[in-house]
C-alpha cells in the first residue's frame, strides 16, 4: 500500500439503499442525492460513477468547489445544485455550466441578474424561504420584493425550484415545529402559484422528513446521510423497526475503513505503552501497531478507549493514539503477522464495527465522524 489506510466503498449497499429510499418517495418526486462534504467522506470522484449506475442523476452539493468536483466527474445529464456558499467570482461558472443554485437573500438575487445578463443563458435559481429554521431564506416581508424581481427578469432567471431546510426531522422533540415548517412552506408555495410563479421543483424533505414526515415529500427529495447507510438518529431507526417489522436494517453500510499491521512485539507485564503513562500492561503482552493516528482520521479520543477487528477477533486500542500510530493489545489474538488486515470500520468473520460505535467511543456523530475521513485517504470499490 503507497497510503497507510484505505477506504472501500460497496456498491450493492449503496444500490440497496437507494431502492429503499425510492420507495419512501414513492411516486415522480426526484431523487437528489446529497454529496457535499467529501460525500459525505466517501469521495466525490470514487462515489458518483457508483450513484450513477444506481440510476440516480441529480445531485446536492453546498458550495461551488464542490460543484466543480462533482461537474468533472459526473455524466453530461445529470443535474447539479449548489445549496450553500458560491462566491460572486464563480456565479458566472455555475450559469454557464447549467448548475442550480440557493438564493436567500435579496442582495444575492440583484447580484445573480447582473452576472446572468453577461452570460449566455438564464441562472437556474432555488428560492430559499425562511420556514421556521432562521438560518438562510427569504422571509415573508420580503416576498412582494422578491415577486417583483423574478417577473420583471424572467430571462435572466430561471426558477428551478422553491425549497427550504427542516430543523431537525430527526428527533422526536421537533414533531410540533417540523409540522409548523410543512405547513408554512406549503402555504409559501400557494402564495408563489398564486403569483403566477411555478417551479420545477419544490423540495423540502431531508433524509429524515422521508423517513419521518412523508407530508414534506413534494417534487424532490435532497437525501444525504441514509443514502450511504446511516440513520439520521437512534430514535428514527427504532421506530422503523419497530413500525414496519424489519427482520433486519433495511439500510446497508457503503462505507469501510481498513489498515494493516506494521508491527508485532511482545511487552512484559509492568511496562508503560506507547506515550505518556495511561496503559501499563497487567501481564505479559503481545502489542500490534496501526499506521494510522488523529492526524489520518483516527481520533485520540480513542486513546485506551477505541476498538477495531483483527483476524476476525474485535482488540483493544490502548496507549495514547498519536499523529501517526495507534497501538493494539492483540495478546488474545493467536495469529498475528505484519501486513494482517485491521479494520477500522467494516466487519470481518463475525465481528463488526459500525460507525455508530466508532463514533460513540469517538464522542461525535455520523455525521461528523465520516466527514473528517481525510480526503487523502484511497477510496476504492469493493471486490
Amino acid at each position: 500500500m503507497l497510503h497507510s489506510s484505505y477506504i472501500e466503498l460497496n456498491k450493492e449497499s449503496l444500490n440497496n439503499n437507494i431502492r429503499f429510499l425510492r420507495k419512501k418517495l414513492g411516486g415522480s418526486a426526484k431523487y437528489s442525492m446529497v454529496v457535499k462534504a467529501n460525500a459525505y467522506g466517501h469521495g466525490i470522484e470514487e462515489l458518483l460513477p457508483l450513484v450513477e449506475d444506481c440510476g440516480v442523476n441529480h445531485y446536492s452539493v453546498f458550495s461551488v468547489a464542490e460543484a466543480m468536483r462533482a461537474y468533472e466527474i459526473k455524466k453530461h445529464a445529470c443535474e447539479l445544485m449548489i445549496m450553500g456558499f458560491i462566491d460572486d467570482d464563480y456565479l458566472e461558472w455555475a450559469i454557464e455550466k447549467d448548475v442550480s443554485f440557493f438564493v436567500f437573500t435579496p442582495e444575492r438575487l440583484r447580484k445573480v441578474i447582473d452576472v446572468s445578463k453577461k452570460t449566455s443563458k438564464p441562472a437556474k435559481i432555488h428560492i430559499e424561504l425562511e420556514t421556521g429554521m432562521y438560518r438562510t431564506g427569504f422571509c415573508e416581508d420580503q416576498l412582494d420584493e422578491l415577486s417583483v424581481l423574478l417577473k420583471k427578469h424572467s430571462s435572466e432567471l430561471l426558477l428551478e425550484g422553491i425549497c427550504s431546510h427542516m430543523a431537525g426531522a430527526e428527533s422526536i422533540v421537533n414533531y410540533k415545529r417540523m409540522l409548523e415548517q410543512i405547513e408554512t412552506f406549503n402555504k409559501l408555495c400557494l402564495w408563489f402559484h398564486g403569483e403566477g410563479l411555478q417551479p420545477r421543483y419544490r423540495h423540502l424533505a431531508c433524509s429524515a422528513g422521508v423517513l419521518n414526515y412523508p407530508d414534506s415529500i413534494m417534487d424532490m427529495a435532497r437525501i444525504g446521510i441514509s443514502s450511504y447507510g446511516f440513520w439520521p438518529s437512534d430514535e428514527t431507526k427504532m421506530m422503523h423497526l419497530k413500525e414496519e417489522g424489519f427482520d433486519e436494517d433495511p439500510l446497508k453500510r457503503v462505507l469501510s475503513w481498513k489498515s494493516l499491521i506494521m508491527s508485532v512485539t511482545n511487552v512484559p507485564r509492568g511496562k508503560y505503552v506507547s506515550y505518556g503513562k495511561s496503559f501499563r500492561t497487567n501481564r505479559k503482552s503481545k502489542i500490534a501497531t496501526v499506521p494510522v493516528g488523529y492526524g489520518y482520521g483516527f481520533s485520540r479520543t480513542l486513546s485506551n478507549n477505541g476498538h477495531v477487528l483483527v483476524d476476525g477477533k474485535r482488540v483493544r486500542v490502548i496507549g495514547s493514539v498519536n499523529m501517526n500510530m495507534a497501538v493494539l493489545d492483540v495478546t488474545d489474538v493467536e495469529n498475528v503477522n505484519v501486513g494482517d488486515c485491521v479494520v477500522l470500520i467494516g466487519e470481518q468473520g463475525d465481528e463488526s464495527i459500525s460507525v455508530e460505535s466508532f463514533s460513540d467511543m469517538n464522542n461525535s456523530m455520523n455525521y461528523e465522524l465520516l466527514t473528517r475521513l481525510p480526503r487523502h485517504i484511497p477510496r476504492r470499490e469493493a471486490l
